[in-house]
């Protein structure tokens, strides 16, 4: 692959203003294109939970790549907010995973012995050690395994310091342009957007759940499927949680301005973007059952986004094998915060550097076809 000069990426939401950044950062020139502002598609409703040893507790390509970047996150934040200058909310306060049922308390088990063969700092709880540790669970917990070294960020802090980072750097980002389609134009890519045409010599398709609507020369759809997610604010009285709890039917992020995030439903509707009823009813539901205190919180709000996922539900980071300098970031699922880093320097060092990860391998697009 060449080394591109100019870079059009698709999409603006924290994957992909997280590559512009990166690339911008190492000189490239950069346009991010968008039919939404920054941040406000899948990113919005994200609670920015950044927890490998939970979402990806079976092992595998997953774990190695969330694990991969959690580690990246101190660094990472730190730089981004030092040349934005947006202040962006980070806590590595840590998780408390959480049984009320004896064969989620011996997953935990499994888990704890898992992470012990991996040297992460992991405590195994029993039933009253767990309360002791959050006063506020029901009494009906088992036990709990306490991971100190997971937490969350404010995905949507993180997207627009990304942003304003990026155009520090030089990149311009493009609203209310949707892609249609991309195609070779002498030695360069057109991108075709609905307020006229890009140029670049390079394109990162990072469109989400909407990277299989974008048509591309020569190259059959990405196979992408949106997966709805409810998320759930309320504010918060009383004690405060003190980290991040994570229950058999939802998870509870607390954070320091006295709200509570509750989610997240998994909901196979295609590209259905409402609120529901019966999906905020479900989560505050499971969240009194974790926590019986919060039948008195106070609701504030419902987000919802459209998750990108893959067949395999693996991401699909990597360049085409069809069309030069085209790059694929997307199909992160659940994962799109955690992974922000990583997928970053990933596509830059393939993109500027002409380096492949060996994590690619797992990642790559053509697992999928001739892509």
């Amino acid at each position: 692959m060449a080394s591109p000069r100019d870079v059009v990426v698709v999409g603006a939401g924290i994957i992909g203003c997280a590559v512009a950044y990166e690339l911008a950062r190492r000189g490239a020139s950069v346009e991010i294109v968008d039919d939404r502002p920054a941040g406000m598609g899948a990113t919005q409703a994200s609670a920015g939970i950044l927890a490998p040893y939970i979402e990806a507790r079976r092992g595998g390509p997953l774990l190695e790549l969330t694990a991969r970047s959690l580690d990246l996150f101190d660094k990472f934040i730190a730089r981004v907010t030092a040349v934005s200058g947006v202040p962006v909310r980070y806590r590595r306060s840590g998780t408390l995973d959480v049984a009320m049922q004896p064969s989620t308390l011996a997953d935990l088990r499994a888990s704890s012995e898992a992470l012990a063969a991996r040297s992460v700092a992991a405590e195994l709880l029993d039933a009253q050690e767990t309360r002791a540790r959050e006063p506020q669970l029901a009494e009906g917990v088992l036990g709990g395994l306490l991971v100190p070294s997971q937490g969350f960020v404010a995905a949507g802090e993180l997207t627009r310091a990304l942003a304003t980072a990026a155009r520090r750097h030089g990149a311009q980002i493009i609203e209310h342009g949707r892609v249609r389609r991309i195609s070779r134009t002498g030695g360069d890519l057109r991108v075709e957007t609905d307020r006229g045409s890009l140029i670049g010599n390079g394109v990162v398709v990072a469109a989400g759940s909407w990277a299989g609507q974008v048509e591309i020369e020569g190259v059959p759809p990405v196979p992408m499927r949106p997966v709805r997610g409810q998320l759930v604010q309320l504010g918060w009285s009383g004690p405060p949680l003190e980290r991040i709890i994570w229950g058999e039917r939802c998870y509870l992020v607390p954070w320091d301005d006295g709200t509570l995030l509750v989610g997240a439903t998994v909901e196979e509707v295609g590209f259905d973007e409402r609120t529901t009823a019966a999906g905020v009813r479900g989560l505050i539901e499971a969240a009194a059952e974790l926590v019986p205190q919060a039948w008195t919180a106070t609701f504030q709000a419902a987000r919802v986004g459209l998750r990108p996922a893959s067949p395999d539900e693996l991401p699909i980071i990597g360049a085409s094998s069809v069309l030069p300098n085209l790059v694929y970031a997307t199909g992160h699922f659940r994962n799109g915060v955690l992974l922000t880093p990583l997928t970053a320097q990933f596509v830059a060092d393939v993109m500027l550097e002409n380096v492949a990860d060996p994590l690619l391998e797992h990642t790559r697009p053509q697992r999928f076809g001739a892509l």
